[in-house]
């Protein structure tokens, strides 16, 4: 009788083990924005083989906070949308993309029309997020510089337009 119950622990201890080792790999290894943020769309860039989720993002005491393993979208206007991401993670090709490669997002193709490194203290989000009368895109992420901290010396802005 010892050794049966013997066994049932073993056997109760190795199924939960079982158990807690898929909740980590189906809970654990997803990133943390799979429960910070909500997923709502799919952003494609073929030419550099990405592929990612796109959270709507909430601006926050003047903020937008960037998602860790994803792009996030912020949008004040009908036709733009601006896509954040860190160049150390899901946009760590960015630079790589070229004028007039395309972009999927949200079922619709748009195609780049313009890349432009500019100084992080140059950027003015009110223009990059004023409003345009074609649907547009602008894609951006930190690049220049790493001072160490988190931040860059530049931000990499990319626009695309509907087609």
């Amino acid at each position: 009788m010892e050794l049966k119950r013997h066994f049932s622990l073993r056997t109760i201890l190795v199924s939960l083990c079982f158990v807690a080792s898929m909740a980590y790999l189906v809970y654990g290894l997803m990133p943390a924005e799979a429960s910070t943020y909500a997923v709502d769309s799919k952003l494609i860039i073929p030419s550099i083989n990405l592929s990612t989720d796109v959270a709507k993002l909430v601006m926050t005491n003047g903020e937008i906070p960037t998602p860790d393993t994803i792009v996030g979208s912020f949008s004040t206007h009908d036709h733009k949308t601006l896509l954040v991401g860190h160049s150390s993670t899901v946009f760590n090709n960015l630079e790589n993309v070229k004028i007039g490669d395309e972009i999927f997002y949200r079922g619709s193709l748009y195609r780049i029309t313009s890349y432009n490194l500019v100084e992080k203290n140059s950027i003015k989000m009110g223009k990059i997020l004023a409003s345009t009368n074609r649907d547009s895109l602008v894609l951006m992420t930190c690049a220049g510089e790493d001072y160490g901290d988190g931040n860059y010396s530049h931000r990499l802005i990319i626009n695309a337009i509907l087609r």
